[in-house]
């Protein structure tokens, strides 16, 4: 937690550096439902709803930002919704600004592969050691260093796309098969 603006971050995890060739496109789950993090917090499905909808309606949108510094946006995200897995973000880099160019070469390197939201928790309850977060005021989803979601992954490029429907379906079949166990 941020200790002045009282915003949290969690940390996900990217799979695949994006391509230059595709424009800088970076897509996947900055947030995946039901899972807990390495801080015991997890995620309950329609925890963003308010949040996207409010922005939406304000004419805003999750702003996109370096390692949660918000002097150092890097990019636009296009798409921010929910589906059945998580929270699901696409867009790109900028790459006409420094941070942009140098954000780009770092995931290309693999030097970083993550992804992490920053947020203010709304509406949660004591869950074991950590939360379950079930309402979230979403504010931004950075590029950083560190995972704490390793389950929440981003793709670069169209290729994203099917992996993407792949891991909801995977997610889909194990909860059917541990309701069934």
């Amino acid at each position: 937690m941020h200790p002045a603006s009282g915003l949290e971050t969690k940390y996900c995890a990217l799979e695949v550096a994006p391509d230059v060739g595709e424009g800088a496109v970076i897509s996947g789950y900055a947030s995946v439902f039901d899972r807990a993090d390495r801080g015991g917090d997890s995620v309950a499905a329609g925890a963003y709803a308010r949040s996207l909808e409010a922005l939406t309606g304000a004419g805003r949108k999750v702003k996109m930002l370096w390692q949660h510094d918000p002097c150092t946006p890097i990019g636009v995200w296009e798409e921010v919704r929910e589906d059945g897995h998580g929270l699901y973000v696409q867009g790109r880099l900028l790459t006409e600004v420094q941070a942009g160019r140098e954000a780009l070469a770092l995931l290309e390197a693999r030097a970083i592969d993550g992804l992490s939201i920053g947020y203010r928790a709304v509406k949660a309850e004591q869950q074991g050691a950590g939360r379950l977060l079930q309402e979230i005021d979403l504010w931004e989803v950075s590029l950083v260093t560190f995972p704490m979601q390793p389950d929440a992954r981003a793709h670069a490029g169209a290729e994203g796309a099917a992996s993407d429907m792949a891991g909801e379906l995977a997610h889909i079949f194990d909860a059917a098969r541990a309701r069934l166990a």
